[in-house]
């Protein structure tokens, strides 16, 4: 079975739909079936690569809502984050345009690492405050998964993988896609957002029955 996953490194949601995902996954008797594949999403690719600002103010004014609310918002997703076992931490989180971490996850995904990479910026954005688009940040989060640092300076600076990151988004907006993280099963079955567990479990159970009457009417 083939699960493909389109979210953001800047995302709340879409770390804490990654460990529910994981734990329905991990629980699933055909799990060994399963290959997944991250694509890349931006939320707001208009952000500059630095907002001098809080995530607060960043999302009070991009919302056009008043402060307090952005954080009883956050005091929410903090809330259901802790629930996964994340820390997460908004007065850390530095406001940065995700589109050089997407450009990491591709040069990852072609070495097996995508997993790893995606899990520490996710990590290193929301429980660390680490700065996503700072190179020598994610110089540090891909050769610790293994990847050669040259190779990622090499990478960021000619934008080799903007193209494929574009082409992420494009084909999300083709399958309809307008909000992330957003799971596809086999290319026929879609899941919105951070779902619980057990319905990433009934998700994984009616893809495998659609595969298998697939197989036997053929």
């Amino acid at each position: 079975m083939q699960i493909d996953i389109w979210s953001d490194v800047a995302c709340p949601w879409c770390f804490i739909g990654k460990r529910r995902f994981e734990t329905a996954l991990g629980a699933w008797e055909h799990r060994d079936e399963v290959e997944v594949t991250w694509h890349s999403f931006q939320l707001d690719p208009t952000l500059p690569e630095h907002y001098d600002g809080t995530e607060v103010e960043y999302l009070a004014s991009r919302k056009g809502m008043p402060v307090e609310q952005v954080r009883q918002m956050f005091a929410h997703v903090t809330e259901q984050a802790a629930g996964e076992g994340l820390q997460y931490d908004f007065d850390r989180l530095v406001v940065a345009n995700s589109l050089r971490a997407h450009q990491l996850l591709h040069l990852a995904k072609e070495h097996g690492r995508a997993d790893a990479v995606k899990e520490a910026l996710l990590s290193g954005h929301f429980e660390r405050g680490t700065d996503i688009g700072d190179v020598e940040a994610l110089v540090a989060i891909g050769t610790e998964a293994g990847l050669d640092a040259a190779q990622i300076r090499e990478a960021l600076a000619d934008e080799r993988y903007v193209p494929a990151v574009r082409a992420d988004i494009e084909q999300a907006q083709q399958l309809g896609v307008n909000g992330v993280p957003f799971f596809v099963f086999d290319m026929r079955l879609g899941l919105s957002g951070a779902q619980l567990a057990s319905t990433f479990t009934q998700a994984l159970e009616r893809a495998r029955e659609l595969a298998l009457e697939d197989a036997t009417a053929s």
